[in-house]
């Protein structure tokens, strides 16, 4: 095998049967004489999809596979790291499902990937006569422009070379990539790939086409996704956790000023108000720092428990540890209260990677010890790779 296709799909029934059609006919072209290819479709479907799938394959001329996730752990970029693994060819190329990315660009994708210097072939909108006619408004337009700007400017050295770091058409060698390494986290795999891995990249211009059918998935909540994508790829889950915890501390701040000011009792106050903030920062890292890893977590309710209980756990052995410190140490309040709050802080993450958000099977994923370092070091780049 040569050449394998992955095409993640969510809801995309009325565009299987003519994309693997065009596909079919792209690969007969005499560019792609002699090149053995196959399809592999990686579903998070609702409706109909896999089996239209299904149905396409029984009659498709070259190999047509279906992988169908029924939890689908790791979004978008999750599915593509399964479509990697499953591939039978270490040319990969990766599509929408939607014929926004034309078939018809695959045989220069692969002629210039076949020239051996590059791992990596972007199908960029941005570069040469690339246009993005297919973005539905002026709206969409600018949004994309927008955050492709913001990306780059995160990035500035790794992505110097790339003008479209956001697409989703791309051919690349899986063996680059390893996709075991990653944790993919949102729906800008591409832009992950080039975060976490050192490739040599290669552009090709291409028209961004309209939606053959259906309707476009770009919403709101995808907007928040990716900030949350590039936030963790810039500064590393263990920054974001740290937000997190310094809005909780404001918000707790907060809470026990308002509950004082209308004759509520300190100490209630301050009970109030440490509790609502370990609860609303348990819903703010399952949304935006573990949210990759929930999929292979227990249930919510028992990450809920592990959370809550450790947070009261650690609440009431800190307040100790504090008068202990000012009494034997002979250090103020303030710093002895900074200590425990920065060992505490480091405390709670470590708590939060290894068994809040623990695989419930032995061998799902690396070791803890392992999982820990690679929490604590590889999420965030080092200042030098930026």
């Amino acid at each position: 095998m040569h050449l394998s296709i992955i095409v993640p799909t969510y809801n995309e029934a009325p565009n299987v049967a003519e994309l693997v059609r065009r596909v079919t006919e792209t690969l007969r072209t005499p560019a792609m004489q002699g090149v053995d290819a196959e399809i592999i479709f990686v579903d998070d479907s609702t409706d109909a999809t896999p089996d239209a799938i299904v149905a396409v394959a029984a009659s498709a001329s070259l190999p047509v596979r279906l992988i169908h996730r029924d939890k689908r752990t790791g979004g978008l970029g999750g599915a593509v790291m399964e479509g990697f693994e499953a591939a039978h060819a270490d040319a990969c190329l990766v599509m929408d499902g939607d014929l926004q990315h034309p078939p018809e660009k695959i045989p220069e994708l692969y002629a210039r990937f076949q020239r051996g210097d590059v791992d990596l072939v972007v199908a960029s909108r941005y570069a040469g006569d690339g246009t993005s006619k297919g973005l539905a408004d002026g709206t969409r337009v600018l949004v994309s422009k927008a955050s492709t700007a913001l990306t780059k400017a995160m990035f500035p050295i790794r992505l110097k070379d790339v003008s479209d770091p956001m697409t989703g058409f791309f051919l690349v060698d899986r063996r680059a990539v390893e996709p075991g390494t990653l944790q993919p986290r949102g729906f800008k795999i591409l832009l992950e790939i080039l975060a976490r891995k050192s490739m040599r990249v290669a552009e090709v211009p291409f028209d961004f086409a309209d939606r053959h059918a259906g309707e476009s998935k770009a919403s709101v909540r995808q907007g928040l996704h990716f900030l949350t994508q590039l936030t963790a790829l810039r500064f590393g889950k263990m920054s974001l956790f740290a937000v997190i915890g310094g809005l909780g501390a404001i918000a707790n701040v907060v809470i026990v000023w308002a509950l004082t000011h209308v004759g509520v009792n300190y100490v209630v106050a301050a009970v109030v108000a440490s509790e609502v903030t370990i609860i609303g920062n348990f819903l703010l890292i399952e949304r935006f720092v573990f949210q990759d890893m929930r999929g292979q977590a227990s249930g919510v309710w028992s990450r809920f428990a592990k959370s809550f209980t450790f947070n009261n756990a650690e609440l009431l052995v800190r307040i100790p540890v504090v008068a202990l410190l000012v009494s034997t140490g002979h250090i103020t309040a303030v710093l002895a209260t900074a200590i425990t709050l920065a060992v505490a802080f480091v405390l709670r993450f470590v708590f939060h990677s290894l068994v809040v958000y623990a695989p419930r099977k032995a061998g799902v994923a690396p070791s803890r010890a392992r999982h820990l370092v690679e929490e604590l070091d590889a999420q965030a780049m080092s200042p030098g790779e930026l």
